[in-house]
């Protein structure tokens, strides 16, 4: 079976890959820019350099290819990034995953959209996959808008919302919070991190393994799959200073008034669970053994 990854080149792209290859299926990678995934070209795997907001090219990879399956995880993702550059990022969010749709619609036989905890206001946290959708930021706007789209579309379809998803790159991505915590209190720099936020942590790993039970069980739907451990991001900078055994002292508790960014976050997102451990059989790692899985990997490289 045939497999499209749009965003390819991102951390949770680099996962879906290769945790699809070790399962036997046909993988079409596709990134805006050069390919940064280790992976050969082989008889199962190529990478084409697609950007999603150039609608005919996107017509003419799903003509070529047609896939049986699209994972759609390109997405512009810096928050702030998004609220300062609106147009750009709904141009990537929005029409971009209107011509994905489109074009999966004529070719394709189901759609599985990565979305995000950000549709949600964060007003009380422990969100369900029927929660009402109020962003209170630019980014999550345009999630939401592209949910729209998803939800109204002639295919079948999975929705998967995550959150502060972190875990170790394969080649060259965005620091996630995890990397950005060690790479910071290694070069002994001081950091300011809030403790009036609370996420749902996703080790990258865990993501991948239910979007391939997404796959595998045919399920369509909305479905969260984040972690179990609710944290604030100052309790993530301090146990994984602790993990890899750097200073705790150098980490600042502080809330988010202490900060001017152009984008509001939301206070309390984490996401409930309960429906992917019950129709997907979803079980993640702990924060503690998420962290612990990244250390072995470095240790090892």
């Amino acid at each position: 079976m045939k497999v499209l990854v749009t965003g390819a080149n991102g951390l949770l792209g680099q996962h879906l890959v290769n945790l699809l290859l070790e399962n036997g299926f046909f993988v079409i990678a596709t990134g805006r820019g050069p390919s940064r995934l280790p992976f050969r070209i082989s008889e199962t795997y190529r990478y084409k350099e697609v950007d999603i907001t150039d609608k005919d090219a996107v017509g003419d990879l799903l003509i070529s290819e047609k896939p049986e399956i699209v994972i759609h995880a390109a997405a512009m993702t810096q928050v702030d990034e998004c609220e300062l550059e609106q147009d750009q990022c709904f141009n990537i969010n929005v029409n971009g995953t209107a011509h994905v749709l489109s074009q999966s619609e004529s070719h394709s036989q189901v759609i599985i959209y990565i979305s995000s905890d950000f549709v949600f206001d964060g007003a009380k946290g422990n969100y369900t996959e029927e929660d009402t959708l109020n962003p209170v930021n630019w980014y999550g706007f345009t999630k939401t808008r592209a949910e729209a789209l998803i939800k109204a579309s002639a295919i079948p379809w999975a929705i998967v919302r995550t959150s502060l998803v972190y875990g170790n790159s394969f080649n060259g991505t965005r620091k996630n919070i995890i990397a950005w915590v060690k790479d910071k209190l290694t070069k002994k720099e001081t950091i300011k991190v809030v403790d009036d936020q609370l996420r749902t942590p996703t080790y990258v790993e865990d993501l991948a393994k239910g979007v391939l039970l997404i796959i595998e069980k045919k399920l369509t739907g909305i479905f969260h799959l984040s972690g179990k451990d609710i944290l604030s991001p100052y309790t993530i900078a301090g146990k994984t200073a602790a993990h890899f055994f750097l200073d705790k002292d150098l980490i600042d508790r502080v809330n988010a008034s202490v900060f001017t960014q152009p984008a509001k976050r939301p206070p309390v997102t984490g996401l409930s669970i309960e429906k992917a451990r019950n129709q997907l059989g979803y079980e993640p790692l702990s924060f503690e053994d998420g962290l612990k899985k990244m250390f072995q990997a470095n240790r090892k490289a």
